[in-house]
């Protein structure tokens, strides 16, 4: 559960972050300064100074950047593609964050006492598969397949046990192409958004005998670049979380194929045999110590 609960913190302040950089970035400031026009020379009177109210050259809105709306509503057509991108990343980071608990992946209660209780031969095949298939969890899926082999060669158990973890390892990479193809969807999405939006803004220029007017172009382009900023900030985090499972789950498979080379030790043929030689000796060994001590 405390696992889950920083995965979540994680994610959160991931986004709130990278939101935070797109609002930052896309803030323009266009302060307009008064004219200062100098009239002409008095040699008795001195310089006289003429403040010039400024004179109106085109439109000069900025871009609303406090309203998230605002920006998305700037952005294009192209920011609902990436918000619906946001919105499936969201979703899958929390399930995968909840479905690859250490607590449920690799419950610690289950294999201790299922290991225990087949070194001291407590469980038969059919008790160990009933606990496996109860349990549900990957690993008991791995010890099932490798519990149905019970007493084959070592080598056709291990072989059962990689079969089943691979069908385990299948189940927990779940999504994650998912979580991969919203990192590597969404740059593109901004730039094609970028694209078109530089398209419109020359356009409009072109139609509008703009020649010279500046912010006209600097305000297209400034509402072009949204959409850029929008896909990073939905890729970047998607492809964090990305890499931090996927190595979670190699930590888990490698944590699982350990304990299936214990189960391997116990109910192979091989194992077997030697476990009764040990159980042969030590039987042995008491009864001469009975002879001994009557003697």
């Amino acid at each position: 559960m405390l696992h889950t609960i920083r995965c979540v913190l994680t994610a959160t302040v991931l986004l709130g972050l990278a939101t935070a950089s797109l609002v930052a970035f896309a803030q323009t400031d266009s302060p307009t300064e008064p004219m200062v026009a100098v009239g002409p020379e008095d040699a008795s009177a001195g310089a006289t100074e003429v403040v010039s109210e400024p004179q109106p050259t085109g439109e000069t809105e900025t871009i609303p950047t406090e309203d998230l709306w605002s920006i998305i509503r700037d952005g294009g057509p192209l920011m609902i593609p990436i918000g619906i991108c946001s919105l499936i990343l969201v979703a899958f980071v929390f399930e995968r964050a909840i479905s690859l608990r250490l607590s449920r992946v690799i419950p610690g209660p289950f294999v201790k006492r299922f290991l225990k209780q087949l070194r001291e031969g407590e469980l038969d095949r059919e008790k160990a598969i009933q606990l496996c298939y109860d349990n549900g969890s990957p690993v008991a899926e791995v010890f099932g397949g490798a519990v149905r082999k019970w007493g084959r060669p070592a080598v056709e158990v291990e072989q059962a046990i990689i079969d089943a973890g691979e069908r385990a390892t299948n189940g927990l990479r779940r999504y994650l192409r998912v979580i991969n193809g919203v990192a590597t969807v969404t740059p593109l999405l901004g730039l094609l958004g970028t694209v078109v939006g530089m398209i419109r803004a020359f356009n409009n220029i072109a139609t509008a005998d703009a020649l010279g007017r500046p912010e006209l172009l600097a305000k297209g382009i400034s509402e072009a670049l949204l959409t850029t900023a929008a896909g990073l900030t939905v890729a970047i985090p998607a492809l964090i979380f990305y890499l931090f499972f996927v190595s979670r789950v190699d930590r888990l498979i490698i944590g699982i194929d350990a304990l299936g080379q214990e189960i391997v030790h116990v109910i192979a043929a091989e194992g077997i045999e030697e476990n009764a030689a040990k159980k042969a000796r030590a039987a042995k060994s008491r009864s001469g110590e009975k002879k001994e001590s009557a003697a």
